[in-house]
């Protein structure tokens, strides 16, 4: 552990030079990726300072151990050695964690895409809670949170609801929410107390930066028409809704939230430039065998993560097999317990892959 503590104290003496260099400032994209470095690395660096001083401390208590003879002296040593040992086990293991190498994802904001599955209206209404869901955790989390696009339901919820969510460490905590979300309840619709199956599909995109991914113009269609309320009818007179189609590869990302058709551009090419984004994370996790077991779900949108059952209360994450029974806390909003042990779960698995560098 000390030679590997060695070695990345080298690397974050070199980095902390790096960032202070006049062209490493003048270039954005170096300069993103030097300051995400050095922050990755003073973590390791404050936890391996401590690990030292541990170890430091049980060298000196069994230096006294072999040296003194006065009892108190000795007592004191022992008691000394006692309890850096046992500091020591946990301190370990979390600079083995902080020594996975991370996903550079993980920093970046999300564009949250949730749409109506099977299961009609209901699957609409499901899509709605959904999304309550998720804006009361991003409060709770501190995000700010931004509506893209919306195409309301017949019977209330959302058919889809697209929107940003900004802030630190944003797709590394909601990552694992891409995929099948089902519900099973009685529908407000139904008549004789039957519980039905709905779903909806939720992804999370990682949002890209314009140095993530560029994007021709000139490969894309920009169309204007009127924003829509309810329904169908319109809700302006202006053509401030805005439509990009990316023709090379048919992606469509359209925003009607703003009254500025200027706004509504940016925030639809902030869409696509995600989406196009993803598509080729999704080739890069699905060309890379250890990725693909990944709890992740980015090329299957058919997986099937979790089961919200009303009648029993019970919410069911089928990735690592975990039900909790606490329905009513976790659709309004908490659900970091489900977050952190998947966190858990796939930071044991990449510690096994990784033990190596160790």
């Amino acid at each position: 552990m000390i030679d590997k503590l060695n070695i990345i104290k080298q690397r974050f003496d070199e980095v902390s030079d790096l960032i202070i260099q006049p062209d490493i400032i003048s270039d954005q994209k170096k300069y993103i990726q030097i300051n995400k470095e050095y922050k990755d690395l003073k973590k390791i660096m404050d936890e391996g300072v401590s690990y030292i001083s541990l170890i430091s401390n049980i060298e000196e208590a069994e230096k006294i151990l072999k040296e003194e003879e006065d009892p108190e002296m000795l007592e004191m040593a022992k008691m000394q050695i006692e309890e850096s040992k046992s500091q020591l086990p946990e301190l370990e293991e979390r600079i083995k964690f902080l020594l996975i190498p991370k996903d550079p994802e993980d920093t970046k904001n999300v564009v949250v895409e949730i749409r109506a599955g099977t299961g009609g209206d209901e699957a609409s209404i499901f899509a709605g809670d959904l999304y309550r869901m998720y804006l009361k955790f991003c409060q709770d989390q501190g995000w700010k949170t931004s509506l893209v696009d919306s195409s309301e339901g017949t019977a209330g919820g959302f058919k889809e609801i697209i929107f940003e969510v900004s802030g630190q460490d944003v797709y590394g905590t909601l990552k694992f929410e891409s995929g099948v979300h089902r519900v099973q309840r009685v529908p407000q619709t139904e008549t004789q107390g039957r519980v039905h199956t709905s779903a909806s599909t939720v992804m999370v995109l990682p949002e890209a930066e314009e140095f993530d991914i560029e994007i021709d113009m000139n490969d894309v269609r920009i169309d204007y028409f009127c924003s829509s309320g309810p329904g169908g009818q319109s809700v302006n007179t202006t053509y401030s809704a805005v439509r990009l189609t990316h023709e090379p590869s048919g992606i469509v990302a359209q925003c009607q939230d703003q009254k500025s058709q200027h706004k509504n551009k940016d925030k639809a090419l902030k869409v696509l430039r995600s989406r196009l984004y993803e598509l080729e994370l999704s080739k890069k996790l699905e060309a890379d065998s250890e990725k693909r077991n990944s709890l992740v779900s980015s090329g299957d949108r058919s997986a099937k993560i979790r089961t919200y059952n009303y009648s029993q209360g019970r919410v069911t994450d089928h990735r690592i097999g975990l039900t909790l029974y606490d329905l009513q806390n976790i659709i309004n909003g908490d659900i970091s317990k489900l977050i952190k042990e998947l966190q858990v779960f796939q930071n044991t698995q990449r510690l096994k892959d990784s033990a190596e560098i160790i």
